[in-house]
């Protein structure tokens, strides 16, 4: 995993997190189906908890793939590895992260102004994954333990800040080393390859690295993306289709062109965008109505969405398909259900709502659960902002084990897991115990 293909982590663990969840202590709310029969009646958040019936499903974190025995159907390669990332299994001692950034041939060279016209790679790299401090924590990407493994080499062509070629990407420096010649036939612009030295996050969390790796290079995928909006650089294309290893993911990005509008979103609303600790309180119907429609709509196609509200109606709400305000499918306080799986986040509880991307199914192969991982981080990146935008504290959660949330609703076991989540809240914690 050292080159497979992640300030604040898109899962929101911190240092002792990876302790097993205490759930006799955590409440584990009952879900109900709306589209099954009985679907009205009201949740009894005390009635069901991991093991017990109820309306002929078992709502079960032991239920998922990654804890069963070796048997036939048992996933392999990657996606062996994410069954064992999604399972109950325990991280063991931590280990050296390593390097900071790759170590680079030659010397670094600063990154020239722009001429007229010209892209400005100064500006668009300094939006998305320059470091603002020498520890390199903070970044305008959300990554897991704030070890951002995401490395980043530019392919340029013509109409860039820099001379056409490839370069490696220095984020604690905002400097780039030449690495060679751009291949034959690059367009205008610059694309930006990600990719992940793996170590650094394996380092905290282990065997549960996978999919937070994955998540990252979505993260600063969808960085790239809005800051190419803010800077005033052209049209910018993500590149997510889990195809190959190394690169991950790239986003292409054209140089300004005549007529184009106005940037969205300001430079200082990226710069100063940052994870907020355990969001409480319920979001407006509006705001909430907006997040789901942005996670939707950039999301792709392999993945569905949801929120998971609490009082005074708890449940599960989902985009409403003309648009209006989230309708409910599902019944029930899923938020301790939640803190449960999410490596026993036990603030998520009290969370303001839980935005929840989920599918990749268990048989799922190595480019489906790249991609979906992928593009659950760059739709989370982006409904952040818009979270932001309507006022709202949030905080991404990565790491889920045994959450297999068809299996909680009734539906069959190892189909539609949580891959990525954003809390949600009108304020944070902290506020509410500031005098």
């Amino acid at each position: 995993m050292e080159h497979l293909c992640s300030g604040h982590a898109p899962d929101g663990e911190h240092p002792g997190a990876d302790r097993p969840a205490d759930m006799e202590h955590l409440g584990i709310g009952r879900l109900v189906n709306s589209e099954r029969p009985g679907a009205d009646r009201p949740a009894d958040a005390n009635l069901l908890r991991p093991g017990r019936p109820a309306d002929g499903n078992r709502l079960r974190p032991d239920l998922p793939g990654g804890d069963r025995p070796p048997g036939s159907g048992r996933p392999t390669g990657l996606g062996a590895r994410l069954a064992l990332a999604r399972s109950s299994r325990v991280p063991g001692p931590g280990t050296s992260a390593g390097t900071r950034v790759p170590v680079r041939p030659g010397p670094s060279r600063p990154i020239p102004r722009p001429e007229p016209a010209e892209l400005d790679l100064g500006a668009l790299l300094r939006l998305s994954l320059a470091a603002s401090d020498a520890s390199g924590r903070l970044r305008p990407a959300p990554s897991a333990g704030a070890l951002h493994p995401v490395d980043a080499e530019l392919v340029v062509g013509a109409g860039c800040s820099l001379p056409p070629g490839r370069y490696g990407y220095d984020p604690l420096r905002h400097r780039v080393h030449r690495l060679g010649r751009q291949p034959d036939g690059t367009p205008p612009g610059v694309v930006v390859e990600l990719s992940v030295t793996a170590r650094r996050t394996v380092s905290h969390y282990g065997h549960r690295a996978l999919p937070l790796l994955l998540l990252d290079t979505g993260h600063a995928a969808g960085a790239l993306f809005l800051a190419a909006r803010a800077s005033g650089a052209g049209e910018a294309e993500p590149v997510l289709d889990g195809a190959s290893e190394h690169p991950l993911a790239a986003v292409r990005v054209a140089p300004p062109g005549p007529g184009r509008a106005s940037p969205s979103p300001v430079p200082e609303e990226l710069l100063a965008r940052r994870s907020a600790p355990s969001p409480t309180g319920s979001p407006p119907p509006d705001a909430l109505r907006a997040v789901l429609a942005t996670a939707t709509a950039s999301g792709g196609g392999d993945l569905r969405w949801c929120a998971a509200v609490g009082p005074p109606g708890p449940g599960l709400v989902e985009p409403a398909p003309d648009g209006g305000a989230p309708r409910r499918y599902a019944a029930g306080d899923a938020r301790p259900t939640l803190a449960a799986w999410a490596a026993g986040q036990a603030w998520i509880a009290d969370a303001g709502a839980v935005l929840l991307a989920h599918g990749c199914p268990e048989d799922a192969d190595a480019q489906h659960i790249r991609r979906t991982h992928l593009r659950a981080g760059f739709a989370v990146h982006l409904a952040h902002l818009t979270a932001r935008r309507h006022g709202l504290a949030a905080r991404p959660v990565g790491s889920w084990q045994r959450a297999d949330l068809g299996a909680a609703l009734g539906a069959a076991p190892g189909r539609d897991w949580i891959v990525h989540a954003l809390a949600l809240g009108t304020r944070h914690a902290d506020e509410e115990n500031t005098p």
